[in-house]
């Protein structure tokens, strides 16, 4: 019987440290723009992904590091991506950024949809195609977004910090982690 509980208790708590993807309240800093890692973002020329991009920023947007690690039963593994870029764009009542790193065959990263003083995180799927958006299902752990206000619209400017841990396909583990910044159009 005490095993039972045990075992019963842990499957709980793993429970609860999970919760459903939906809307959650991001948090406003005003300070933001003077952080350290936004004003580096500054010095530094936008990354170009791929030889036909078109560049859109002369400075960095984003600096984000992904971790994902997976488990296959027999391997582990984790890989670190930290090449991403930040893309805004307000539409009718939402804003919608973009932190991604598609090169011209796969991207991967997420879409943060902002609405009304609350946020939603979606997964980028890495086998999008030119032209297409798809998403995958997540299972987050955790999610917390800050921005550097409340109140947007398009040709402001825009600052922003993101940790965000969830699973995919029950084999990912991603923690996507990091500050960007961009204009939102």
């Amino acid at each position: 019987m005490k095993l039972f509980l045990f075992f019963l208790s842990i499957f709980l708590m793993t429970l609860s440290c999970q919760k459903e993807q939906g809307f959650e309240n991001f948090n406003v800093d005003l300070n933001l723009p003077d952080n350290d890692t936004i004003l580096l973002l500054s010095k530094y020329p936008e990354l170009k992904l791929y030889n036909s991009e078109i560049i859109e920023s002369k400075t960095r947007t984003a600096h984000i590091v992904q971790a994902a690690s997976y488990s296959d039963g027999f391997r582990k593994g984790i890989f670190l991506f930290d090449d991403y870029k930040c893309k805004a764009i307000y539409q009718r009542d939402t804003l919608n950024i973009k932190l991604n790193n598609y090169n011209g065959y796969f991207g991967n990263g997420v879409l943060i949809k902002v609405f009304n003083n609350q946020f939603y995180i979606k997964d980028i799927d890495p086998g999008t195609l030119k032209g297409e958006e798809k998403f995958k299902k997540a299972r987050v752990f955790s999610q917390k977004l800050i921005l550097n206000s409340n109140k947007f619209n398009k040709n402001d400017s825009i600052y922003g910090f993101l940790d965000y841990k969830c699973n995919i396909d029950s084999s990912i583990d991603k923690h996507f982690k990091g500050y960007f910044k961009t204009i939102i159009q």
